[in-house]
Formats: C-alpha cells, sequence, structure tokens
C-alpha cells in the first residue's frame, strides 16, 4: 500500500489498494471461489483462467503493515516480508517476474491477493517485494510484469503426477489479440440487447455473451476494438469518460469466440 501524504485522511489508505472488500468466500460448486467474477465498488471483475502467456506493463503500488496478518483474498494470512503480491484477475498461485522500468531492478512474486482496486494500478506488491524494486519512498513504480510459471493446482492437472515444482509458461505477445470493450453487464437479457443496439447503430461490431456468474448468468455487451491492446485500452478510457464508467478490456481468446454467442 502507498504511503500517502499525512494531509489526506485515513479513508484514502483504506480504500487505496487491497483494503477493499473482498470477494466472496468459498461457496458450493467445482469452480474456486478465487476463480469467480466479483464485484467490488459496482465493477464487476472476470478472473482468467490461465496466467499463460500473460504479460502486462502498469503502475505498481505495495501495502505494507496496516495489512498484515490480515486475510488475503486467497485465505492465506498477509506477511508484508514475503515476496507477495495482489492483482485483479490472474490465477491464485500464479508466479510472476516483476521489472521496475525506472530503475532495472526485479524481483519474483507470488499471487495470494486480490487487488489494487484503483485506476491504473495493475498490481499490489508486498513490502518485501517494493523494498527490492526501490519503490518504498516513491510509494509506486511503472513495472513490467511476466507470468513464469502457473498454479500448483493447475500444474497437477497437466503433469498427473502430484508435483510441486511450478511449471514454466512459453512466453507469448499479450501485445496483440482479438480485443473487445465490456460496455454493460445485465442480468435482463432485453437490458443487454438495447444497450448492443446502440453501439450497432453507430457501426460497431457488437456481442452478447452469456456468462455465468453465481448460480444464474449475466448477458455481457462486448464491442469490438481491435488487435492492439494499446489502442483498446485508449478506448476503454475514452468510453469511462463518456458514460460508461465501468468499460473493461476483455481479449477474447480463439477457443472462447468458437463458444456460442448470442446476437445483438
Amino acid at each position: 500500500m502507498i504511503r500517502w501524504p499525512a494531509a489526506l485522511p485515513l479513508l484514502l489508505l483504506l480504500l487505496a489498494g487491497c483494503g477493499t472488500p473482498r470477494p466472496p468466500g468459498p461457496q458450493g460448486g467445482t469452480t474456486p471461489a478465487t476463480q469467480r467474477p466479483y464485484v467490488i465498488r459496482g465493477r464487476t471483475y472476470y478472473p482468467i483462467p490461465s496466467a499463460e502467456g500473460y504479460r502486462e506493463t502498469g503502475i505498481a503500488s505495495w501495502y505494507g503493515r496496516p495489512f498484515h496478518g490480515r486475510t488475503t483474498a486467497s485465505g492465506e494470512l498477509y506477511d508484508m516480508y514475503a515476496f507477495t503480491a495482489a492483482h485483479k484477475t490472474l490465477p491464485m498461485g500464479t508466479v510472476l517476474l516483476v521489472k521496475n522500468r525506472d530503475n532495472g531492478r526485479s524481483t519474483v512474486v507470488r499471487i495470494n491477493d486480490r487487488g489494487p482496486f484503483v485506476r491504473d494500478r495493475i498490481i499490489d506488491l508486498s513490502y518485501a517485494a517494493a523494498k527490492k524494486l526501490g519503490m518504498i519512498g516513491p510509494g509506486t513504480a511503472r513495472v513490467e510484469i511476466t507470468a513464469l510459471a502457473e498454479p500448483v493446482r493447475q500444474q497437477r492437472r497437466k503433469q498427473g503426477n502430484g508435483g510441486r515444482t511450478p511449471v514454466r509458461l512459453k512466453k507469448q505477445d499479450f501485445s496483440h489479440g482479438r480485443y473487445y470493450i465490456q460496455v454493460g453487464s445485465f442480468a435482463d437479457h432485453e437490458r443487454a440487447r438495447s444497450l448492443a443496439r446502440k453501439f450497432a447503430a453507430l457501426g460497431r461490431d457488437v456481442i452478447i455473451q452469456r456468462f455465468p456468474a453465481a448460480g444464474t448468468h449475466l448477458y455481457r455487451v462486448l464491442v469490438y476494438s481491435g488487435t492492439d491492446l494499446a489502442t483498446a485500452r485508449a478506448e476503454e478510457r475514452a468510453l469511462e469518460r463518456n458514460g460508461y464508467p465501468h468499460a473493461l478490456v476483455i481479449n477474447r481468446a480463439e477457443r472462447e469466440k468458437r463458444k456460442t454467442g448470442i446476437s445483438p
């Protein structure tokens, strides 16, 4: 967690990163609770099924003593002296290489928490990891994160031998894909169709995707943005400024694209 200037209220400190409400605890069903969609401040986050090929650049922050010993989203107790981190959507247990783009320092962390729920920040690092990257004083740093290994529970399914050594991942170009902007998510199909028609009338390529959530289904309205992540991020910010505060970039993989869709 960032050390904010003393003039700011303590409330900002508590809201700035991982001190926000946690996703729901374990429930029934086969999907782990940490892999289910969750809502923070009105925005829905969709954990991705695999970290393979994941690479991202952005702003990192850190959190320390106010949260030391508290329960993380994974169920572990937060240890500010361990090399761990919080991420909004990566699977719990993912091993990441984090490089400080300002000074060249790097470290390896394991994801065990959700956050930071602050605009333009991609990861919240433990005190130990932040110290190794030289970002304790500044509070934030420009970083590049790259997935090195998937969680042990995923590795077991792949290897079938119960081994404990993390599986190294193939490096992929994550800056290109098929990017859509989620502009709305509704339990009511007709509301989703109404919003989809608005974008279709503007000549945009729009789809409605049915998504399982908490024993029911949500209908996500997705507007095609192109194949470049930077362009999609820019459009996401533009939509946020123009009446869609919960706009969210989604990379639809080929296997997801083949799923049955619902036309507007």
